[in-house]
C-alpha cells in the first residue's frame, strides 16, 4: 500500500508533464498542415496578443480544424505585416 502511495504522488506531477507534451504534439501537427511550424505559431500568438493556453489550443486542433486553419493564416498574415 505504501508503495501506491508513493506512486500516485510522483505520478499526479508526471501526469501534467505528460499532457502537456500530448497538447504541443497535437499542436505541432495540427501548424505545420498549415504551413508554419510550432515555435513560429506560437510566438506568433504571444505577438499578436493572443492569449489560447495549449490545452485550447490543441482541442481546437483536434475538433475544429478550420478555426485552426484561419487562427494559423491570421497569424501568418499578421507576421508578414
Amino acid at each position: 500500500m505504501l508503495h501506491a502511495l508513493d506512486y500516485s504522488y510522483e505520478h499526479r506531477r508526471e501526469r501534467k508533464a505528460d499532457f502537456r507534451k500530448l497538447w504541443i504534439a497535437r499542436i505541432n501537427a495540427a501548424a505545420r498542415l498549415n504551413g508554419v511550424s510550432y515555435s513560429r505559431f506560437m510566438n506568433g500568438l504571444k505577438t499578436a496578443g493572443i492569449t489560447l493556453n495549449r490545452k485550447m489550443l490543441a482541442e481546437m486542433a483536434a475538433h475544429d480544424p478550420e478555426a485552426f486553419a484561419r487562427l494559423a493564416k491570421s497569424l501568418r498574415t499578421a507576421a508578414e505585416a
